[in-house]
């Protein structure tokens, strides 16, 4: 393997990938003090100055010592995991114990400091990472809106598209998708609930991975459903999800969901190159977006999975969601009841305590707070029972049905499939602060509903724009998913950096 290049400020050049910056370090060819300078020096150039794409809402005071004494660690033969030295930008609703705020973008946490690390960042450190700074993204996870601007908060602003600055991120994860697809790191970490990892992945050309919810901890972030979020890896290739996967994965106490994890070795995640010969793969139809340019990427993608070996069965019969309703009664519920634990452990020193704090913070601040939209969803949350209503406990049966008994697992088994493909959803739309979020067809809900494995991987442009292609299999699959990703897009290697264009629509 060539040396790569060493990082650059460059608008054009490709970053290297965290699995050749590793070998680098190991080789003695670049140091970890050289690759946060590289990077601290990129977000200057590219998210602060140049583009101005606000995707990193902090950076972290003490990266560059961090990586001083990793760098030293290393040079005295010791290094920590497979991460060693490599910097992460972590979303911002993901406690960290750095110098930093954890704030899920709101105001009302701004300069509120977690007393101790995410489960998930200690993972990371544990595997040597440098946690480079804190991503911007939809405030509170965009849950408080039905008219929300994806990718604003009102501490960070609004993060721009990196492959066209006037189109939005989607999110919420959208300053981690922005951030990565510029290159400001070689690795990213993001939250979902429904969408908030594989959209804004799909949108900005990236590889996102929303594992089974469980097999990465909770603990220490910003909650909004027990019952559906989950960290996880969004990188520019499967390669570097599969390495940031297998750091951060892992059961914890003070997750219960965590403890019906299998019992599986992490250190390493297989990505054979013949992974999509003999494979079962279903093509989901119903979520096809109905644009012809778009469909027919996936038609295209479909005949290299074939061409690849892979049996594919199409169509399968799985229905468009009908719980809607149902899983927004559950999110809701779930936010209010899990909130004030979070808010207790991780932001003792903050001045709400309760959802019910947030919104009179949100109306006593409404010129900063609610300038763009309101906070319906808070306000009929906060009128909710707790999680011993019954209208709850139905809709949470409701979910189970739709999405497990009736939907995927339905599915798979009878299809016997390895994984059901489909468009993750459709480009990025124009930033619209008067009428929101106008996105298109998306297939996030059923495994976000079901808690089951997603991962999007590109699968070429529209206009100019990311496209990306799912892979959904059943609980605990998630190495599955990742191996079959790889061998597409190894076959295909469809990225290609951002164009920072200013104006998509024509003059």
């Amino acid at each position: 393997m060539a040396a790569p290049r060493h990082p650059t400020t460059s608008l054009a050049a490709e970053q290297p990938g965290a699995v050749a910056l590793a070998k680098a370090m190991a080789e003695g060819r670049v140091t970890s003090e050289r690759l946060v300078r590289d990077g601290l020096a990129r977000v200057a150039a590219i998210d602060r100055a140049g583009p101005m794409l606000k995707s990193v809402i902090e950076l972290n005071p003490d990266a560059l010592a961090i990586a001083r004494a990793l760098d030293a660690e290393r040079n005295a033969g010791k290094t920590r995991g497979p991460l060693h030295g490599l910097p992460v930008l972590i979303k911002d609703n993901i406690a960290t114990r750095d110098p930093m705020s954890t704030s899920a973008g709101s105001l009302a946490l701004d300069g509120v400091r977690a007393p101790r690390d995410a489960h998930v960042v200690a993972r990371l450190r544990e595997a040597g990472a440098v946690i480079l700074g804190k991503t911007n993204l939809s405030e509170w996870a965009n849950i408080r809106s039905t008219r929300s601007v994806s990718g604003w908060s009102a501490r960070g602003g609004l993060t721009r598209n990196p492959y066209a600055l006037d189109r939005n991120t989607s999110g919420s994860s959208s300053g981690t998708a922005a951030a990565i697809a510029a290159g400001l790191a070689p690795l990213g970490v993001g939250t979902e609930t429904d969408g908030s990892i594989v959209s804004p992945s799909s949108i900005c050309g990236l590889v996102g991975l929303k594992p089974t919810v469980g097999r990465m901890s909770r603990d220490g972030i910003v909650p909004i459903s027990h019952s559906q979020d989950t960290p996880g890896p969004m990188t520019r290739t499967v390669a570097d999800a599969a390495l940031l996967y297998a750091a951060m994965a892992g059961r914890d106490r003070a997750d219960a969901a965590t403890a019906a994890s299998p019992d599986e070795p992490f250190s390493s995640i297989a990505l054979p190159a013949d992974a999509l010969r003999g494979a079962r793969l279903g093509v989901a139809r119903a979520y096809f977006t109905g644009w012809g340019e778009i469909d027919a990427l996936i038609e295209q993608a479909i005949a290299v999975l074939s061409r690849a070996g892979a049996e594919i069965v199409d169509p399968v019969d799985l229905a468009l969601p009908t719980y809607w309703d149902a899983e927004m009664r559950v999110l809701l519920t779930e936010m209010k009841a899990g909130l004030p634990n979070y808010l207790a452990a991780f932001a003792p020193d903050a001045k709400v305590k309760s959802l019910a704090d947030v919104i009179a913070f949100n109306r006593a601040h409404h010129d900063l707070e609610m300038a763009w939209f309101g906070q319906e969803m808070f306000e009929r949350a906060d009128g909710y029972g707790g999680l011993d209503d019954k209208d709850y406990l139905a809709a949470l049966a409701e979910c189970r049905k739709g999405a497990h008994d009736d939907g995927l697992d339905r599915v798979l088994k009878a299809n016997r499939l390895d994984a059901l493909i489909a468009p993750t959803g459709g480009p990025a739309w124009l930033i619209d602060p008067v009428n929101g979020d106008h996105s298109s067809m998306s297939f996030s809900s059923p495994a976000a509903v079901a808690g089951y494995p997603h991962l999007t991987v590109p699968t070429g442009f529209v206009r100019g724009l990311p496209i990306g292609l799912s892979f959904v299999g059943p609980a605990w699959s998630e190495a599955r998913l990742l191996a079959l990703g790889h061998a597409f897009e190894q076959a295909t290697l469809h990225r290609r950096p951002p164009s920072f264009t200013k104006r998509s629509v024509p003059t």
